[in-house]
C-alpha cells in the first residue's frame, strides 16, 4: 500500500522534469525558464482536481481507524496478549478466543432492552468477526482426490480442504449469528410494548409489581388490557425461534467441549475415587439399583447459583476419575478400584443423564471448573474458535429469550388486572340490578322473547315442575368427591412407573 502511494506521488515529478527539459532543449534563456517554472509550479504546488470516491473526506478516516484497529487486534493476537514480547504470553488458541469473547461482551453488552441493534455497531459485529473467522480457512487437512490426465489417466492425490469440523460449524453457527440479529430486527417499528426509566413513576410502579431479581432491568410497559393477539403470536414465534437457535449453539458447544483433551493439571487436582468427589449421599443417590435423575434433582438444594455449579463441578470430577479408571484397567495403577467394569459404565451414565439435565434447567450457568480447564490449556486454534464461537451465540440467545420471557410476563400481569377490573365491575352492575324492585319487570319489558303463560298471569305456580319445597341445584354446582389416589394425582404424589421413566 504504502509503495503505490509513493510511485503515484513521484509520476508528476518525473513528466515535470522532463517537461523542463523539453523547455531547456527548445529555449535555454533564463526568460524561458522562469516561464516555463511559473506555468508549472502551480500544477506541482494543487491538489489534483479529481477526487476519487475512495479518497473522500468523510471515508478516509474510517478506513484507516479501521486498519488501524486490525493490526492492533492482530498484533496482540500474534504477542499473545503479552505486550512486552518476551515470550510469556498465553497460546494462541487462548488469545483468539478471549478476543472473540471480548468482542460480543463490546459489541451486545447487556442487551437490556428488546429493540434492534444500531447499524453501525451491527456493521461492526460483522466486520470483526469476519476478520477472527478468517484464521479457520487456513486450518486444513488432506483429503484423496481424483485427478484425470490429458491421455485419460485417472490418479488419486491428496489435496487440501478446511478441517472437517470446521467445515460442518463454521457456517452453521454463521446461521445462528444471522437469525439472532434478524431477531432483533422483526422488533422494529412495535410500539405495543415500551421501556420505562427505573426512577420514573411508572417506572418505581413496575419494578414493585415484578420480582427483585431482576432490578437492574427498564420496566416494560404495554396497553391496559395488555397486547393486541398478533403482537402476542409474534412474541412467541420469535421466542420458539430463539430457543432452537439456543439449543443448537449449545450443541455445539457441548460437542466442542467433549473433543477438547483433559488438561493434567486438573486431573492431578482429583480425588482417587468418585465417593470423595461426589460426597456419601449424592454417590448413594446415584450408585442404588433404582435410579430416577428427575426425582435426583428434586431432592437437591438447588436454590441458588452457587450450588447449581457446586454439583455440577462434583458430578463432572466423578465422570472424569470413571472415564479414567475404565482406560486404566491394570490394579497397579493408583486409579484401580474394587467396582466392576458394568457398573462403573451405569454409574458415568447416569451421572452424564444428571450433568445433561442440569444444563436444560439452568441455560445460563457459568463454566464449570472442567470447562475452564479445557479453554486455557486447550492448544487446538480450530476447537478455541468453534469452543468460543458458539458459547457467545447460546448467552445471546439466552439474553433476548429473557427479555422476550419480560414482555410476556408483564402482558400477562396486564391481562389478570384488565380481568379482576372487568370481573370487579360485572359484579357491581348484578348487585344494583338486584336491589332494584322493578329489575323483574324491566327485565320483561326489555326481554322480546319473555311471554307469561296461563299460571303465570293467575298467579299460580307449578309444583311439579319445581319438585317440592326444596330448590333445585344445578350439577355442574354440585362439588365432585375425589377419591385419596385421585387427591395424590392432584397433587403430584403419585406417579405410576410408567411416569417416572
Amino acid at each position: 500500500m504504502f509503495h503505490s502511494f509513493s510511485t503515484k506521488q513521484q509520476q508528476p515529478q518525473t513528466l515535470v522534469v522532463e517537461k523542463g527539459d523539453s523547455h531547456l532543449v527548445e529555449s535555454n534563456t533564463p526568460e524561458s525558464q522562469n516561464s516555463d517554472c511559473l506555468a508549472e509550479s502551480p500544477v506541482e504546488s494543487m491538489p489534483p482536481p479529481m477526487i476519487s470516491p475512495l479518497t473522500r473526506p468523510g471515508k478516509r478516516p474510517e478506513r484507516q481507524q479501521a486498519d488501524t484497529d486490525m493490526k492492533d487486534r492482530f498484533a496482540k493476537l500474534l504477542l499473545g496478549e503479552d505486550m512486552s514480547g518476551g515470550g510469556k504470553g498465553v497460546s494462541s488458541a487462548l488469545a483468539l478466543s478471549n478476543a472473540i469473547t471480548n468482542l460480543a461482551a463490546s459489541i451486545f453488552g447487556e442487551q437490556t432492552k428488546l429493540q434492534p441493534m444500531p447499524h453501525d455497531r451491527q456493521a461492526r459485529w460483522k466486520k470483526e468477526i469476519d476478520w477472527l473467522l478468517s484464521v479457520t480457512d487456513h486450518i486444513v487437512e488432506f483429503v484423496p482426490s481424483q485427478q484425470t490426465s490429458k491421455d485419460g489417466v485417472c490418479t488419486e492425490i491428496m489435496v487440501t480442504r478446511q478441517r472437517g469440523d470446521l467445515l460442518m460449524n463454521i457456517p452453521a453457527l454463521r446461521k445462528l449469528d444471522a437469525m439472532l440479529i434478524d431477531t432483533l430486527d422483526n422488533f422494529r417499528g412495535h410500539n405495543e410494548f415500551y421501556y420505562v426509566s427505573r426512577d420514573s413513576e411508572e417506572g418505581k410502579q413496575a419494578s414493585s409489581a415484578r420480582s427483585n431479581d431482576k432490578w437492574w432491568l427498564p420496566p416494560v410497559k404495554v396497553p391496559p388490557g395488555g397486547l393486541s393477539e398478533p403482537a402476542r403470536k409474534m412474541l412467541y414465534f420469535q421466542k420458539d425461534s430463539v430457543t432452537q437457535v439456543q439449543k443448537a449453539a449449545m450443541a455445539i458447544n457441548a460437542q466442542v467441549l467433549s473433543e477438547m483433551a483433559i488438561p493434567e493439571s486438573y486431573i492431578d487436582s482429583l480425588p482417587k475415587n468418585g465417593r470423595s468427589s461426589l460426597g456419601d449421599s449424592i454417590y448413594k443417590s446415584i450408585t442404588e439399583e433404582w435410579f430416577d435423575p428427575a426425582q435426583f434433582l428434586s431432592m437437591l438444594d438447588l436454590s441458588t447459583e452457587h450450588k447449581v455449579l457446586d454439583l455440577k463441578n462434583r458430578i463432572e470430577a466423578s465422570v472424569v476419575i470413571w472415564k479414567r479408571k475404565l482406560h486404566l484397567k491394570d490394579n497397579k495403577s493408583s486409579w484401580g478400584s474394587a467396582v466392576s467394569l458394568g457398573k462403573r459404565e451405569l454409574f458415568e451414565e447416569r451421572a452424564e443423564t444428571i450433568l445433561i439435565l442440569l444444563k436444560q434447567k439452568f441455560p445460563g450457568l457459568p463454566q464449570s471448573s472442567l470447562d475452564i480447564s479445557k479453554i486455557q490449556f486447550n492448544k487446538d486454534v480450530g476447537q478455541a474458535v468453534l469452543e468460543s464461537y458458539s458459547r457467545i451465540l447460546e448467552s445471546l440467545a439466552y439474553t433476548v429469550m429473557s427479555r422476550i420471557e419480560d414482555v410476556l410476563y408483564t402482558d400477562s400481569l396486564a391481562q389478570k388486572q384488565a380481568l379482576l377490573a372487568e370481573e370487579t365491575s360485572d359484579a357491581g352492575t348484578d348487585s344494583e340490578s338486584a336491589g332494584s324492585p322493578h329489575s323483574g319487570e324491566e327485565t320483561e319489558k326489555l326481554d322480546p322473547h319473555y311471554s307469561k303463560t296461563l299460571l303465570d298471569f293467575m298467579g299460580w305456580s307449578d309444583n311439579s315442575s319445581k319438585g317440592g319445597d326444596k330448590p333445585t341445584k344445578s350439577p355442574s354446582l354440585t362439588p365432585k368427591k375425589l377419591s385419596y389416589l385421585e387427591k395424590l394425582e392432584n397433587f403430584n404424589g403419585f406417579r405410576s412407573p410408567k411416569d417416572r421413566h
